[in-house]
């Protein structure tokens, strides 16, 4: 079996789908995507394809590490979401051919089914606590939702209150029982930080998440120490190699790989089972589309300290198009009491719509994060 052909699908909302063709007309599909960034992802796997139109898809691990070491200069964003994709698709394929759901081809699953979360909210928090009761009352029994709105490296504490007085408003309407996860979404600085994070801790948070930005890693000790809370980070790690030293420094309780991000299924394997020997627990990151969370739940289903599962199920980015448009069979992804099932049909689990992707694809998308200024007029981080 050789590979022909790599065609990539630029659809709403704001995502990337790759479908990797072979002479035995068995495919597969992947998605490598960074939000905002679509089209350069794209141009990156077109770059790619190159080494690997002619090969045998099977030979996943070589052919990973060819295109991770193969180039002079590697890693970061673009590069690992490229990468990311075309392992997912690959895997796609050898679980197709085999007849096999991939986490069979991985040592077998661990579980059947994993807990959920789903956002509250949107980029500004507002209106949170009749949002969080609906989602709830339709199943969930964890949330999440961003923190806060732009803050200054050093803020006013009506700020603050303000968080505070939202987080609390929540957990007021969902009761003791219910997760809460707050995403800081890198928007907070040290000074701040700090200080927010030992004022939620009252609140009983399941997490906190980005408390800073992954670059100032050498923060997170002093911000483990002001509170009790579990800190979770990794959306913006793109290796084994980048979460090394997060491990090391033993201050992060749970880490965020997104197997869109960080070299897809064979990467985040890795970066589980290096996670598991510190005792951090796992939390793929997820807020994208089919594909990406059919990814995600292969690597859950055998990963022993895989938790909760982010997922984008009416996720306020998703206007265009929701996580489950683009599936010949919506029922796949069983969500029930929290949980969502591990798919086990061949490959990934799943079966994309390819025409209605194309259709979808005619109309693509340019989507862009906001640019927020801070009230003197420098930017603000988003």
């Amino acid at each position: 079996m050789k590979i022909t052909k790599l065609t990539t699908f630029i659809v709403p909302p704001r995502w990337v789908f790759l479908k990797i063709d072979t002479d035995e007309g068995i495919f597969g599909w992947g998605e490598p995507v960074v939000e905002g960034r679509a089209h350069t992802v794209a141009a990156a796997v077109d770059e790619l394809a190159d080494y690997l139109v002619g090969r045998d898809p099977l030979q996943i691990e070589d052919h990973w590490n060819v295109l991770y070491r193969g180039g002079f200069y590697r890693g970061g964003a673009i590069h690992m979401s490229a990468l990311a994709g075309i392992d997912q698709a690959l895997w796609d394929i050898k679980g197709r051919a085999l007849g096999v759901p991939v986490h069979q081809l991985l040592g077998g699953r661990c579980r059947d089914r994993i807990r959920v979360y789903s956002w509250i909210g949107g980029d500004r928090p507002s209106d949170l606590a009749a949002n969080a009761r609906a989602v709830v009352a339709s199943g969930f029994t964890a949330i999440k939702m961003n923190g806060t709105d732009e803050l200054q490296f050093v803020d006013n504490t009506t700020k603050l209150d303000k968080v505070l007085a939202n987080i609390a408003a929540v957990r007021d309407a969902v009761g003791p029982e219910i997760g809460i996860a707050v995403d800081f979404h890198g928007r907070v600085h040290r000074p701040m930080a700090k200080t927010l994070a030992k004022e939620l801790d009252p609140l009983r948070l399941m997490f906190i998440e980005e408390p800073v930005l992954s670059e100032h890693r050498e923060a997170l000790r002093e911000i483990a120490n002001h509170c009790s809370t579990p800190i979770a980070l990794g959306e913006r790690l793109y290796s084994r190699w980048d979460f090394k030293a997060i491990l090391a420094d033993g201050c992060v309780d749970i880490v965020q790989p997104d197997l869109s991000h960080a070299g897809g299924i064979t990467e985040c394997r890795k970066i589980a089972a290096m996670a598991e020997a510190y005792d951090v627990a796992l939390a793929p990151h997820c807020p994208l589309g089919p594909i990406a969370l059919a990814a995600c739940l292969q690597l859950d289903a055998v990963s022993y300290n895989a938790f909760i599962q982010e997922q984008s199920l009416g996720i306020h980015y998703n206007r265009d198009n929701d996580l489950l448009d683009y599936l010949v069979d919506r029922s796949v992804f069983d969500y029930s009491d929290g949980l969502v099932a591990i798919p086990n049909g061949p490959g990934l689990g799943i079966e994309i719509d390819e025409d209605y992707v194309a259709e979808r694809a005619a109309i693509g998308h340019r989507w862009r994060n906001p640019v927020w200024r801070h009230a003197d007029g420098s930017v603000a981080e988003w």
